[in-house]
């Protein structure tokens, strides 16, 4: 048995359809061993009717030169002459391993790896910016502080540093607010206050 899927079909360029519900998407089917035995055409809403201008050796002829599909953006066609009559139609399109492969790019690249790859990009951007930017601009004060108080000191004749001094933090931890450590509201324990888990003590916070 041999069917061809037809997506759409002309005879001398009149559109070949169902003739119950002028469907033009149907197949065609061929059995037997004579070539010149008619094919059936059966459309989508199971209708049924016999061609007698196409034969089986007709539909051998189309399948013989129908164009065949590489690519995703191929067309199967094909075009034969019956009896002075031009067949020319498409073929409902067979799965090929491009359109597989489009399938996946589009699927999972587009839908799903893209956009995901695209927002740990800008997040990863937003991460790494933000602190540039705060820490430039620490950097910038911080220098500018050093400088002005170097040329102070310079005026005032100079000055012995203070051995408990501790500079403050560029990033101050949010947490402690730049201390290191957390002050206990309690009169149960001896300890007043405890290292800050968040800088680690440190005070700074990357």
């Amino acid at each position: 048995m041999l069917t061809l899927r037809v997506q759409q079909m002309t005879i001398d360029e009149h559109p070949y359809l169902c003739p119950e519900c002028a469907s033009e998407a149907f197949t065609l089917d061929g059995t037997g061993f004579i070539d010149a035995l008619p094919v059936r055409g059966n459309c989508w809403q199971s209708h049924s009717w016999e061609e007698p201008l196409i034969t089986l050796g007709a539909l051998k002829e189309i399948n013989a030169v129908r164009s065949g599909r590489e690519k995703a953006e191929d067309v199967d066609s094909f075009e034969i002459v019956i009896g002075g009559a031009v067949l020319a139609g498409i073929l409902q399109p067979e799965v090929t391993a491009d359109d597989l492969k489009r399938a996946v790019h589009d699927v999972y690249w587009k839908r799903i790896i893209k956009p995901g790859l695209r927002r740990r990009k800008n997040a990863a951007k937003r991460a790494i910016t933000r602190p540039i930017k705060r820490g430039t601009r620490n950097a910038v004060a911080a220098t500018k502080a050093t400088a002005l108080e170097a040329a102070w000191t310079a005026q005032a004749g100079g000055y012995q540093p203070d051995p408990d001094y501790q500079p403050e933090p560029i990033n101050p931890c949010p947490a402690c607010r730049g201390k290191g450590r957390i002050a206990l509201d309690t009169h149960l324990h001896d300890t007043t206050s405890v290292r800050c888990s968040v800088c680690h003590g440190t005070g700074e916070i990357d």
